[in-house]
């Protein structure tokens, strides 16, 4: 590191999501560097980030973040800023004027069809039903290839069309390829070893993150405002890279989400914590945060969320000519030493949070790496 300035910072953030604000705390505790992180909202926490709602009740203001994950690293690495309350998420989806369980399990197919199947059944069931696809290449092929055409048009074709603006025949494989199919009454959404939610929510851990007397906070601002002011030797961006380089080979595309709140004066608005609507409305799901949350409170806040085109970016459209296009950025990014680009939108990647986070540790321990060197550099050159 340069010597000592009080002026200068070590590291400029952009961003202070989950990988920012992960890579604040690392570069500040692990390295005792001066870090400015800058974000262009009013709040920490990125998409994560919640509060209370008029109501008094504890919402996710950019739709439900549900926290899982089979890493022990992450889950003991955001264990030092938050305690836990245990929560598996579990999903319905209103199909044919009931509400099934998804992913599809052995009840999802016995209620639908009104069969008896065991799970030695169900897996036959869906045998033979399954079509026989040569090539899995997109999102239709990864589901009429497990469950068959039927259970695809019921639970998938739609929805997905409504997320993403698209057919699921345009859509790379990975975006349903992300949903299991069971064969057993398991119900949970999610199965991985760590399924918990923040005790006192995600804005408390993030603070706790950032609080180190090393990390200063600057919100309302965008980062090119500040860039040429306040001195730094290094910066982390974590916005969409193809701003980052004006646009020069075009826009890459994402689906963005408009949120509908509403709170209601009773107990429950429904069964679970998400119920999806793969085919009739504009929005796709409603997701209910007293069960997410564990709050106890006499009303109750819910979401709405429908897809939209334009606005916020939320999710990068996974086509082949998106990644050739994102190539061309990436290519950018690796050629500057001056710049660290991590997190979802600076690769154009899908990425749950606990992934986000992992991202972030090993992009420290890369960054550590560059330190020591540098270090290593001048005690050598001092020595001569």
């Amino acid at each position: 590191m340069t010597e000592f300035n009080p002026t200068r910072f070590d590291y400029l953030i952009v961003g202070a999501g989950f990988a920012g604000s992960v890579l604040a705390e690392r570069l500040a505790s692990e390295l005792g560097a001066r870090v400015l992180i800058v974000d262009k909202r009013p709040h920490i926490g990125g998409n994560a980030y919640d509060r209370y709602d008029d109501a008094g009740i504890l919402i996710h203001p950019y739709g439900p973040h549900i926290f899982h994950t089979n890493s022990k690293d992450v889950f003991d690495y955001l264990s030092n800023f938050t305690e836990w309350r245990p929560y598996q998420h579990r999903v319905l989806a209103s199909v044919d004027g009931q509400e099934l369980p998804i992913p599809i399990n052995l009840d999802t197919v016995n209620k639908l069809y009104g069969l008896n199947l065991t799970s030695f059944q169900v897996e036959e069931f869906f045998e033979s039903v399954a079509e026989k696809v040569e090539q899995v290449r997109t999102s239709e092929d990864v589901v009429v290839s497990k469950v068959g055409r039927d259970l695809y048009n019921k639970f998938f074709r739609g929805y997905t069309r409504k997320q993403w603006g698209l057919d699921p025949s345009e859509l790379d494989a990975s975006v349903t390829a992300r949903v299991p199919t069971r064969t057993n009454r398991d119900d949970r959404y999610f199965a991985d070893t760590y399924q918990a939610m923040p005790l006192h929510g995600y804005t408390r851990m993030f603070e706790q993150m950032l609080s180190h007397p090393n990390i200063k906070v600057m919100l309302n601002t965008d980062y090119r405002e500040i860039v040429d002011i306040i001195p730094f030797d290094h910066m982390i961006y974590t916005g969409p890279v193809d701003a980052f380089f004006d646009f020069k080979y075009g826009k890459l595309p994402y689906r963005s989400l408009e949120f509908v709140h509403e709170t209601h004066a009773r107990e429950h608005f429904q069964p679970v914590g998400t119920v999806n609507y793969p085919n009739d409305y504009g929005y796709t799901r409603i997701s209910e945060f007293k069960y997410i949350t564990g709050q106890e409170h006499k009303h109750t806040s819910v979401v709405y969320e429908y897809p939209r085109a334009e606005g916020d970016p939320y999710y990068p459209v996974p086509r082949p000519e998106n990644a050739e296009l994102y190539k061309q950025y990436e290519a950018e990014a690796k050629a500057r030493e001056d710049v660290t680009f991590v997190g979802r939108l600076a690769t154009y990647r899908y990425y749950n949070m606990d992934q986000v986070v992992a991202q972030a540790l090993t992009t420290f321990n890369k960054l550590r790496a560059r330190h020591e060197a540098r270090v290593s550099q001048t005690v050598t050159a001092l020595e001569v």
